[in-house]
């Protein structure tokens, strides 16, 4: 029976990501281990970064077993491919607008959009901004126009 773990980001800038978050999140770190993983515990969901540069840049503090897989194991090579943009991290608030204009006024995150609205079978509102290496967080909560 497969267990809930986590969701870990590959970043290319580890401590401007983990300013992102912390602001984005409005928590600190629940847990960090040096410069390389920090995980930060947001209502049940582990969310963490993995710093793409620390085990090449420190490998006399990492110990590996077992074989090689490029695709998997290459952090530096994963840190630095393009996002595509097909993973989302979904976030909810209570006051959509109160928190658009918070993270608005953080000035964080890149390409920040407007409140918008979508109805599929089940209406909702949302906006979506970028972190630093490109990864899609959409937002979620109720609103009145």
């Amino acid at each position: 029976m497969i267990k809930t773990g986590s969701i870990y980001l590959v970043v290319k800038d580890f401590e401007k990501s983990l300013e992102f978050y912390k602001q984005l999140l409005e928590k600190d770190v629940s847990a960090q281990n040096k410069t390389r993983f920090a995980i930060f515990n947001v209502n049940g969901l582990c969310l963490c970064l993995m710093n793409g540069y620390f085990d090449a840049k420190n490998p006399e503090q990492v110990t590996t077993a077992g074989k090689y897989y490029e695709e998997y194991d290459n952090m530096v090579a994963i840190a630095e491919q393009e996002n595509p943009g097909k993973v989302v991290i979904n976030l909810g608030t209570d006051d959509l607008k109160a928190e658009h204009e918070r993270i608005s006024g953080f000035g964080i995150g890149q390409d920040l959009t407007e409140i918008r609205y979508i109805n599929a079978g089940s209406p909702y509102y949302y906006f979506c901004l970028q972190d630093p290496d490109g990864n899609t967080i959409e937002i979620t909560g109720p609103y009145e126009e």
